[in-house]
């Protein structure tokens, strides 16, 4: 590919992230580093989980996604008593063909909201393992492709909130990143309390991207260069959480790809077609604290997860990164 052909797509690639990122700002207020956080994962083609307390636009945010990139959106509220044939779907048997006939679940659409994911049980939460991994879902034995693009929004309460599950490790891994609303500022919730809105799927906003559009962005994100000085600084990172005597296991080398796609996605989001130190160090947290416990847990998850934190930010500041 040309240069200049290459520089025309990252610059359209550009313009369109803005649009959204403009057009989201109508129904997010006051959450600018929220909404790119969300848009660097969804030109990763990964998926997103948001921790915080009810009631602070975390269904809001991913449905306004949805409307903004002209995406089929499904919301699934996991319970305790959920089953994964209710997320994945089913195979019923058709008196009249004789056969049985696949029955598709709510998994099969672009923007996938599991809703408070962790009070399903783990039987139900694993059962978006394989389609988070594959865009596909596997019913006796044969394989059904979901929606493209394909991306998992999950929201859930602290863990130590009654009736909850904490997500088991394979399952955390397969978020690209993790990040938090927490509360809207003094004017921006006074605009909030003024609008008034019913429920989030009042919301209108038009469409200012198609999937198409999504699809060709992060069709573009894996041709980002990243120089060897920039791959060897990220596995310097990850080679640093795992002999961290203070995590229980270090990032795996899922971590370490992650790491470098977000940090490509990043730089489209910037105007760029090479990954720069910036777009790794500041995406360090949202990609790698998730994927990391303490070895010696003390029961407040609130509190394990600044100490992973600030681990995190201290192997940073221990790391020099290239020049």
């Amino acid at each position: 590919m040309s240069e200049f052909l290459q520089a025309e797509r990252v610059a359209t690639a550009k313009g369109t992230l803005e649009r959204l990122r403009i057009n989201m700002r109508q129904a997010i207020l006051g959450k600018d580093d929220v909404i790119e956080q969300l848009i660097i994962c969804l030109a990763a083609g990964g998926h997103l989980l948001i921790e915080d307390l009810p009631g602070v636009g975390k269904t809001t945010l991913a449905y306004a996604l949805a409307r903004s990139t002209d995406c089929v959106f499904s919301r699934i509220q996991f319970t305790s008593d959920l089953l994964p044939s209710d997320v994945t779907g089913v195979a019923i048997y058709d008196e009249a063909t004789k056969e049985f006939v696949f029955k598709p679940g709510p998994v099969f659409a672009n923007i996938v909201l599991a809703d408070e994911i962790n009070r399903a049980p783990p039987k139900t939460q694993s059962a978006l393992l394989e389609v988070m991994d594959r865009a596909k879902v596997t019913v006796d034995g044969e394989a059904h492709a979901v929606g493209s693009p394909f991306m998992v929004f999950a929201t859930q309460n602290p863990v130590d909130y009654e009736g909850t599950f904490p997500l088991p490790e394979s399952q955390m891994d397969r978020f690209l990143m993790r990040m938090r609303m927490g509360y809207p500022q003094h004017a921006d919730e006074i605009e909030i309390l003024r609008t008034a809105r019913s429920g989030y799927d009042s919301i209108s906003l038009n469409a200012v991207a198609s999937r198409a559009d999504v699809t060709a962005i992060q069709a573009l994100v894996p041709q980002v260069f990243v120089e060897d000085s920039i791959l060897d600084f990220i596995l310097r990172i990850i080679a640093a959480t795992r002999t961290e005597v203070e995590f229980k296991a270090g990032a795996s080398v899922r971590g370490g790809l992650a790491l470098r796609t977000a940090a490509q996605a990043r730089a489209i989001v910037n105007g760029r077609d090479f990954v720069l130190p910036d777009d790794v160090v500041e995406l360090v947290p949202a990609v790698l604290a998730h994927r990391l416990a303490l070895a010696r847990q003390s029961g407040d998850a609130l509190e394990e997860r600044r100490s992973v934190g600030a681990h995190l930010k201290r192997i940073l500041s221990a790391l020099p990164p290239p020049v």
